[in-house]
């Protein structure tokens, strides 16, 4: 299961069942749970601890150190869940000691060829990055987020559960849950509708976050008068107070339509 041309550190912990290929090349401190298959010519770094039944294709560098100015080499973390798929030439980097300390993936993602999660970024579970798309450092992605291909998320930013940033898109604001937004920079479009449906939401309550998301987008509130006027829907419905809430939690203010954009 491990081919003899692989370097593998003694200190590193590999667990049974797991496969590795030629000329992949396993550091000090990692940890690999059972299941997982590796590629060849692949570089994996410590300290990093990669959960059971991934698949870590050709190319890809897990756990490099970061090249932000500001980390030192202090000793930093990467945790990767379960049944994740890191295609072709993925670069994901240990957190720095400036946040907090640990760039964190979840289970069931899917990050395809060239994708870029920075330090200290924590994504989700059922997470899809399209190719060479990237978030830079300290960002927070939520469930089921889906990012199209070449798409950007500037640092410190958050993109809510159930989104879709379309490809080639930039990102500098914060997006919050259900959100469809593209452009460069981009611009909120409406609401994922399609991905909500393909999820198993049913028609009153995509109804039901649709009124949440013209309260928001569509009367010419202030984000604090929106927010108070969600709060009794909040209460009745765990969609509507989970978009409330990530607009709540948003630093940097939330993405809204550019002049031409109707997002009915």
């Amino acid at each position: 299961m491990i081919d003899g041309r692989a370097i593998i550190d003694p200190d590193a912990r590999i667990a049974p069942g797991v496969t590795i290929g030629p000329w992949t090349w396993i550091g000090a401190g990692v940890e690999i749970g059972e299941g997982t298959e590796v590629a060849s010519h692949v570089v994996i770094k410590g300290p990093t601890r990669i959960g059971r039944n991934n698949r870590i294709f050709q190319f890809s560098t897990v756990g490099e150190d970061t090249p932000a100015l500001a980390y030192g080499g202090e000793p930093t973390i990467l945790e990767i869940g379960d049944n994740n798929v890191i295609r072709e030439g993925v670069t994901i980097h240990r957190g720095t000691v400036q946040d907090r300390g640990c760039t964190l993936i979840g289970n069931h993602c899917l990050l395809m060829a060239y994708v870029h999660v920075g330090h200290d970024c924590v994504l989700g579970n059922h997470v899809i990055m399209a190719n060479n798309a990237s978030v830079a450092g300290h960002v927070s992605v939520g469930d089921h987020a889906n990012f199209g291909g070449y798409s950007g998320v500037a640092q410190f930013r958050s993109i809510g559960a159930f989104t879709h940033i379309a490809a080639m898109s930039l990102v500098i604001k914060d997006v919050p849950d259900y959100l469809t937004v593209g452009g460069n920079p981009a611009s909120a479009i409406g609401l994922n509708v399609e991905g909500m449906k393909r999820r198993g939401y049913d028609a009153a309550t995509v109804d039901t976050i649709k009124g949440a998301h013209r309260t928001v987008y569509r009367q010419g509130l202030t984000t604090s008068e929106a927010l108070k006027a969600l709060e009794a829907l909040s209460g009745t419905c765990p969609e509507v107070a989970s978009f409330t809430a990530s607009i709540a939690a948003s630093k940097y203010g939330i993405i809204r339509p550019s002049k031409d954009t109707d997002v009915s």
